[in-house]
């Protein structure tokens, strides 16, 4: 039998190849009119005229070509949350981190290729606030071969907040000093892409078992999803497949991602509700809209009456739980060669605003892509000052394995988002930095063995979270928060990972340096644009009050 073996997978492997596809997409960004949950239309964000954004699908070994004509009368760029972009750091999409955007009428053609991930991902528009005024959509790798579980059919349920008319302009976000209050403009939930209250029904045939894809594209708020009566099972998270997990309602912070499995009763006999309710809780509470309830039909039978189902109280419920996920493909947990330790929340002051961050300084952009620093600088690159000090570097050597020890000594829930890793999620528990007399003393939480790995994690008031991932990705990377507003008020960091590396393994598209020149924006040198430590140019970076 052994003899067959390497025949095999050249074949498997040659079969592959044939199989692959280029995928070309062509999405036209533009502002257009529209009303999305039924109060007065304002001028958002679409793609090819439309609203929602229509979902992008390609099975695993594809390459996406997506074609983007930017026809806004300002720079856009897209981020693919989740894919790992390794060896094509440039691909990232982040604004100012690793491009300078997509100039106005000027196009660009993003290429992902995904041999190497499968699972739910969604795209983001990465400068100012694209994502929140639309620029928004659900990109989805499927299993080429055999799924992680068996269903009949597969079912997509997106999430979003929705404001009333174009989101506020950045420096009204950095003067907005109480970030708890309720924001004038506040949104209404958004479920598969219209007002949550008018959604289609979930359409279930008798006996049937489903992919049911869970999808956050929500920029502030957070949402629970449950349908009383049933049971799901989580299979996915993240993009990450994992064993089937038993919960008994989701709840889904901004820029998560879920697969669950949901069985169908064998019977058409009663029709059922579905519960959804969009919070956040670093706002004031108010009635009917924070938390604002939702309610959906889940539909057997055209005819049937509905069946009241007991509710649970959510002590009773089970949750999803990062420490009892476990991946389909395990990966003993890693020692740690680098501790970089953040604290969520500091505030400091400067020029009569108020800012945030979660390590030495209030994060903000350079005038040059970090990343385009990192080719051009030559060995200078492997020092961290040479990018500016607002963009908070941490140099990352090759293949080590970096531990982040993110902690949250603040009263409201944090979400953190890494871009090019997936980290294995390695424990939780009470955070020594907070002061608050009535905090709550979380347990210390672990893995029992293979510890889940995804690229999203929620971090409770007053808690902390250990995080390791093994640097095999030389690019640029960014650590941030995952609710829209807090990353504009500086809440992030850039993780500078084996320069040494990227300058011999990959090369700087001329087509994005391109972009940047014809914006007057240098696309070589230190943060500045400048030679060497000169960092001439660069607005006084903001530290953070201890």
């Amino acid at each position: 039998m052994l003899r067959f073996k390497t025949p095999l997978l050249l074949l498997l492997a040659f079969a592959w190849l044939i199989n692959a596809a280029r995928v070309e997409v062509d999405w036209k960004i533009s502002r257009i009119l529209i009303s999305r949950d039924g109060r007065k239309p304002w001028d958002a964000i679409g793609v090819n005229g439309k609203q929602p954004v229509k979902p992008i699908h390609v099975t695993q070994g594809d390459v996406l070509a997506l074609n983007v004509h930017n026809g806004l009368d300002e720079p856009t760029s897209l981020h693919f949350q989740g894919l790992l972009q390794n060896g094509t750091s440039y691909m990232d999409g982040t604004g100012m981190v690793t491009e300078c955007g997509i100039p106005p009428n000027e196009s660009f053609t993003y290429l992902i290729d995904t041999k190497d991930q499968v699972g739910t991902y969604s795209i983001q528009g990465h400068i100012n606030f694209q994502y929140a005024d639309g620029l928004r959509g659900l990109f989805i790798i499927h299993e080429r071969y055999k799924p992680v579980a068996e269903y009949d059919e597969e079912l997509i349920m997106t999430f979003e907040d929705w404001t009333a008319d174009k989101f506020m302009p950045r420096m009204e976000v950095f003067q907005t000093i109480k970030t708890y209050m309720l924001p004038q403009n506040y949104p209404n939930g958004l479920i598969n892409g219209i007002d949550g209250n008018r959604t289609e029904a979930i359409k279930l045939t008798p006996g049937k078992r489903y992919r049911l894809r869970l999808v956050s594209l929500a920029m502030t708020y957070w949402f629970t999803f449950r349908i009383p009566g049933h049971k799901l099972y989580i299979i996915e998270a993240d993009g990450v497949d994992t064993e089937p997990f038993e919960v008994d309602s989701m709840d889904i912070g901004p820029t998560q991602r879920y697969s669950v499995l949901l069985t169908a009763y064998d019977t058409d006999e009663f029709n059922y509700v579905y519960d959804v309710s969009m919070y956040a809780n670093f706002i004031i509470k108010s009635p009917g809209i924070n938390p604002h309830n939702y309610q959906g039909l889940v539909q057997y039978s055209e005819h049937a009456p509905i069946k009241n189902v007991p509710q649970l109280s959510e002590e009773e419920m089970i949750w999803p739980d990062d420490t009892k996920l476990v991946p389909v493909n395990k990966q003993v947990l890693l020692s740690a060669d680098k501790s970089l330790k953040f604290k969520e929340g500091g505030h400091g002051t400067g020029y009569g605003i108020t800012y945030f961050g979660m390590g030495n300084v209030s994060y903000e952009p350079a005038l040059v892509p970090a990343l385009f620093s990192a080719f051009s600088m030559g060995d200078l690159a492997l020092d961290s000052r040479i990018y500016g000090p607002q963009v908070e570097a941490h140099v990352l050597p090759h293949l080590k394995v970096i531990e982040l020890d993110l902690h949250n000594p603040s009263m409201r829930d944090h979400l953190f988002v890494l871009h090019g890793h997936s980290f294995q999620i390695v424990e939780f528990g009470p955070s020594g930095n907070a002061t608050a007399e009535n905090k709550p003393v979380w347990p210390v939480r672990r893995p029992s063995k293979w510890p889940m790995r995804r690229d999203t994690v929620v971090v409770r008031t007053y808690e902390y979270v250990k995080l390791r991932f093994r640097a095999d990705n030389p690019g640029v990377w960014l650590l941030s928060e995952g609710v829209l507003t807090h990353f504009y008020k500086g809440v992030g960091v850039t993780f500078i990972e084996a320069p040494d590396i990227l300058q011999q393994t990959q090369k700087l598209p001329e087509e994005l340096k391109q972009m940047c020149l014809k914006q007057g924006i240098k696309a070589s040198g230190n943060g500045a644009g400048n030679e060497g430590y000169d960092l001439s140019g660069l607005s006084p970076a903001i530290y953070l009050d201890e």
